[in-house]
Formats: C-alpha cells, sequence, structure tokens
C-alpha cells in the first residue's frame, strides 16, 4: 500500500482500519433511530403474523428494487414481489412470473436477512456475487465472478465521465492484498460485539465498499451486508424498513458521502452521521407506512367480503403516499387495467364506506380525494 506523502485514501493511512468516531456528535441522532426503530418493530409484532408479513414483502421488494436502482439497473418491481412471495410461502395475489436473474438477486437479499445470524463467510459473499451475475459478464463485460477481483486490467477505480473526460472518484486497494484485508474485515463483522449493532453497519457498508473486492457489484452487496447487520441489531430476520429506498432518493448524496469520507482520514464521524440519518427516515418512513397498513386492514374488516380487491389496494396505497394529479374513475381504470364500468363500482364501493369523498366535478367526470385515516 502506499504511504508517506502520496496518501490520498483512507486505506492508505497508517492507523488503517482503525476507525474512529466521536459518538457525542451523534448520540441524540442515534438514540432517535433506536427509538423509532423500537416504535416499529413493536408496532408490526403487535400487528399480526399476516398483515407483519404483508408489511415484511413490500419492504423486501423495496430493498431488491431501489438498490439495484441506485446502480443504474431498473428491476420489474411486481416480477420481485412475486419472487419474494413464492419463496417466503406468502399467499400474495397478482402474482407474475419472475426470470432468473431476478430469483437470484432476491436470493442474495433474502440469504443476508432471513439467515442474518449465520456467519459472513468468502465462500457465501463469493455466492452472493455469483447471483448478482449469472451470465459472468457485466453489459459487455467480462467479469471475475465468485472470487475476488485481480486487477488484470489496472486498478480497480470508481470513475464518472464519458471517454476523455473520465473523472476518478477513488481507487480501491490493490488485488494482492484483498483477500488479508477481507479476512481482517469478516472477522471483524462477525465477532466485534463491543458496537452499537447500528453503528456497526455503518460501518460494515463503508468498510466493505472501501475494500471494493469485486469486479462489479460491491455496492449491492455492500448495502446486503448492511441490511444483514441492521437484522442482526432487531433480532428480527424480517426487514420493515428499506434503507436502500432513502439511499436512492438521495443516491447524490450518498456518493458524495462516501467520497469525501474515503479521501479524508480514519475519523468516519461525518459519514456515521450521514448514515443515521438516512436510516432515521427509512424508519420514519416506514412507521408511517404503517398508519396505511393498519387503516387498510381495519377497512378490509368492514367489507362484506372481508377485504378489498387487489385494485383497491392499489390504488388506495398510491392515493395515501402521493397521488399525482385527480383521482377520476378513467385514471382508476387506467392504472388498475380494469373497464371504467368496474372502476366505478370499485370507487362507489370506497365512497359507501366514507373512504373516498366526492371532490368536485368537472365538465369531464368527478375526481375523489381520500378521507382522514
Amino acid at each position: 500500500m502506499s504511504s508517506g506523502n502520496n496518501q490520498k485514501y483512507i486505506w492508505q493511512q497508517a492507523e488503517w482500519p482503525q476507525w474512529s468516531f466521536n459518538s457525542a456528535a451523534f448520540s441524540q441522532l442515534l438514540a432517535q433511530v433506536n427509538l423509532e426503530r423500537g416504535r416499529l418493530l413493536g408496532s408490526m409484532q403487535a400487528l399480526g403474523f399476516k398483515l407483519a408479513e404483508e408489511a415484511s414483502l413490500k419492504v423486501l421488494t423495496s430493498e431488491v428494487v431501489k438498490s439495484s436502482e441506485i446502480e443504474g439497473e431498473r428491476l420489474n418491481p411486481e416480477a420481485v414481489r412475486s419472487s419474494i412471495a413464492r419463496r417466503l410461502g406468502i399467499e400474495a395475489g397478482g402474482l407474475v412470473p419472475s426470470d432468473k436473474y431476478v430469483d437470484s438477486v432476491v436470493e442474495m437479499v433474502l440469504d443476508a436477512t432471513r439467515n442474518c445470524s449465520t456467519a459472513l463467510t468468502h465462500e457465501r459473499l463469493f455466492g452472493w456475487h455469483a447471483a448478482l451475475f449469472p451470465t459472468g459478464h457485466s453489459g459487455m463485460f467480462k467479469l471475475t465472478v465468485a472470487a475476488y477481483r485481480d486487477d488484470a486490467a489496472g486498478a480497480m477505480q470508481v470513475v464518472s465521465g464519458g471517454i476523455g473526460h473520465e473523472k476518478v472518484h477513488y481507487e480501491a486497494p490493490s488485488a494482492t492484498v484483498l483477500h488479508p484485508e477481507m479476512t481482517h474485515f469478516l472477522h471483524w463483522f462477525n465477532h466485534e460485539l463491543g458496537l452499537d449493532p447500528v453503528i456497526k453497519a455503518g460501518l460494515a457498508h463503508l468498510w466493505f465498499v472501501t475494500l471494493h473486492p469485486f469486479d462489479d457489484g460491491n455496492g449491492r452487496i455492500g448495502r446486503a451486508i448492511c441490511d444483514m447487520a441492521l437484522a442482526r441489531a432487531d433480532g428480527l430476520p424480517q426487514r420493515f424498513y428499506s434503507l436502500s429506498a432513502q439511499m436512492q432518493r438521495k443516491r447524490e448524496d450518498y456518493y458524495n458521502s462516501l467520497e469525501q469520507t474515503q479521501k479524508g482520514t480514519l475519523d468516519v464521524t461525518a459519514w456515521l452521521t450521514w448514515f443515521l440519518g438516512c436510516l432515521l427516515r427509512a424508519v420514519q418512513s416506514a412507521n408511517e407506512e404503517l398508519k396505511g397498513v393498519v387503516y387498510l386492514a381495519n377497512l378490509s374488516q368492514r367489507l362484506p367480503s372481508g377485504r378489498l380487491n387487489e385494485r383497491q389496494m392499489k390504488m388506495l396505497n398510491m392515493v395515501m403516499h402521493g397521488f399525482n394529479g385527480n383521482l377520476t374513475t378513467g385514471k382508476w381504470a387506467k392504472i388498475a387495467q380494469c373497464s371504467t364500468d368496474t372502476a366505478l363500482r370499485d370507487v362507489s364501493e370506497l365512497v359507501e364506506l366514507g373512504v373516498l369523498l366526492k371532490a368536485g366535478e368537472s365538465k369531464r367526470a368527478a375526481h375523489y380525494v381520500l378521507s382522514e385515516f
């Protein structure tokens, strides 16, 4: 490794990897995160198995989709949801076929969270990597799969910009030191018990992506490791909040925070403060989502059939979480992919229950809003 005046990245510091941070700087934030996590997990346990299962399915779907989206890869959310439901044996309506690639990505995330108490090993990481790249390629580029990178094509760099205008954001440690570096990391991840487990999750993600041990897929595997650490912290294999969804919303901040940290000192207070803020928003968002889950569950009990139909569930979820424009039966039919007569029946039933209110009528159609929930 480089040393002396050529030091540019944290892994080149003489103290590497002896992390340091000022816990007092984020103690209030950490306390708030842990309070909100406690509230959420307590509420989920009080929900009952079926509703908690549905909430976990929704969160896991978001985690898989958004983690891939951060890297510019778009997966079909319905295919991801179907793949997770099948693997967990969850009865969920509207399941669609999922391809082998989606199934492989889902397997990685489920292994990280459902088997969170099992030790993380080199071999397990290789299995995750093979799942992400079943063809041995990333686009047109051939990768070293299920093994750490060998740097045969040059140093591992994180680069942006077109040809001739490249900007190097980060250069990872040489492939020659990866195995001992990863062995050190894995021993710490599996055995370090002296840290607050939430802080450990933030450090684990930073440490892994700093080593950048694979040719590709480091971000997604790094976030799976973070989820694994958070599942251990929660003491539950189910996931009820999605950190990747929040990271995707703040994608530029996420990358900037990592880059600044990797070019700084081993004092990672700023990174942990950013990470805790992101995690807090994830848990708060989940607590808001929970209100909707409880509302829909109570609403279903008031229906003669004992449940909302799939179209009603889908549309009410959209309305509760920010529907663009006015909700009309025409829009309902288009989004729910049903006839206007079916849409009118769906809406009329919800109006009779007091769930939707007629808010006005234009020349073309009436529009509706959600009553308080």
